[in-house]
């Protein structure tokens, strides 16, 4: 019986990482969820009605755009974009809250719970359960609310109530703290986890239903150049775009992959979010991975321009990525974010999410020393509409 117990556990785990470390009134609810989720891995019918919605409710397959304008600024490799700034809601979120969504339904559940950072997530969720006819309710720090504001009344007009957690930072940690607890208290809800972070069997539910990025891309990519890309790029905060996309080139040897985090002011500062690059490894939230802490030990407070990457850990896997070698994980100032914004505005006409301009910044710098035969492909994961009250002062413009 231990064994079996010991070997039910390691499925959770990517190397040292991963994991369940929560209270005994939560570990049956995870099982519960456990064993769903392994019925509708063998279930046709359940992705044949995911795919569906993917299809004919998000748009998909997502599009990959040659950013042939910044190519010829910067010389060097050719830039492709995977725009997921194009599904239904604006972002990759809304793959995992439909297929996460589906699975509440098949257990008869009839209410779901999320977080939110830059309410996308929360936009996914609250679409999702309207589609379904669920009722839902989305935690969000108090700070995020009011610098995403457009989001807030999205949800809001999809019929969500928004919770704002007054708590701490008032940020995103907050607000999986709240999540989890009315998770505890209110055993008839969903907790539809927005990435790929948390106790088993998340990260591993997260990264199937974002998978379909990887997956899309590389067919994609193949059936238009007749290669693979030399570059996969994408932001980190919990992961999930990330580990969305890499997971489809994980397997591929010649392609380089590299995860983008905030640097936030400066990493000099301590303001920024930069969890794999200078944090370690710790438990957070019901799961083992890097974690930024403060002198006591305890999770610190984080900075980033962009309220989706503000988290003090990261995804399990994406901490096994970093020890085993494949993945490379680099940060980029706000300055740089910024810079990388106006770029793709301006240059190309596509507005992209804060977050996705990290990955794009990246891009940028590493363009010039490539050589004109070398591709890089960048996850665009949202659009920017949401973030526009936040950078046109930067970039020195006024609205009217």
């Amino acid at each position: 019986m231990q064994r079996r117990a010991q070997a039910e556990r390691k499925k959770g785990f990517y190397g040292q990482f991963g994991g369940s470390f929560v209270p005994p009134e939560l570990e049956h609810r995870l099982q519960e969820l456990e064993r769903a989720y392994e019925e509708i891995l063998s279930d046709p019918s359940f992705a044949k009605e995911f795919e569906r919605l993917l299809k004919e409710f998000v748009g998909r397959p997502s599009a990959i755009t040659e950013c042939r304008n910044i190519s010829k600024k910067y010389g060097g490799g050719r830039l492709f974009l995977k725009r997921e700034d194009l599904n239904h809601t604006g972002a990759h979120k809304i793959n995992n809250a439909l297929g996460q969504a589906l699975l509440a339904k098949r257990m008869g559940k009839t209410e779901i719970i999320a977080e939110t950072g830059a309410g996308m997530h929360g936009t996914a969720s609250a679409t999702a359960a309207a589609l379904l006819g669920m009722k839902c309710t989305v935690y969000m720090g108090a700070v995020d609310v009011k610098r995403q504001a457009p989001n807030v009344a999205r949800m809001k007009a999809l019929g969500t109530e928004v919770v704002p957690v007054e708590e701490g930072q008032k940020t995103l940690k907050e607000a999986v703290d709240a999540a989890l607890k009315a998770y505890v208290e209110q055993p008839d809800v969903f907790y539809l986890m927005g990435s790929a972070v948390g106790p088993h069997p998340y990260p591993s539910i997260v990264r199937h239903f974002q998978s379909v990025i990887g997956t899309e891309a590389r067919e994609q990519f193949l059936s238009r150049e007749g290669s693979l890309p030399d570059y996969v790029i994408a932001c980190v905060g919990g992961g999930s775009n990330a580990i969305g996309i890499f997971s489809g080139f994980l397997e591929d040897p010649s392609v380089k992959i590299i995860g983008v985090e905030p640097a936030g002011k400066g990493l000099e500062t301590g303001e920024h979010a930069a969890t794999l690059v200078a944090g370690k490894p710790g438990i957070i939230h019901g799961f083992r991975s890097y974690v930024l802490t403060d002198e006591a030990g305890e999770p610190a407070e984080v900075y980033s321009i962009s309220a989706g990457l503000d988290y003090q850990a990261v995804g399990p896997e994406h901490a096994h990525l970093k020890e085993s070698g494949r993945v490379e994980y680099v940060s980029v100032t706000d300055d740089q974010t910024v810079g990388a914004f106006a770029e793709l505005c301006r240059l190309e006409g596509i507005i992209p999410a804060l977050e996705s301009s990290h990955a794009v910044a990246h891009a940028l710098d590493l363009l010039p020393a490539l050589s004109a035969e070398e591709a890089v492909l960048v996850n665009l994961s949202g659009r920017g509409d949401k973030d526009l009250d936040t950078v046109l002062p930067l970039l020195g413009i006024q609205e009217k």
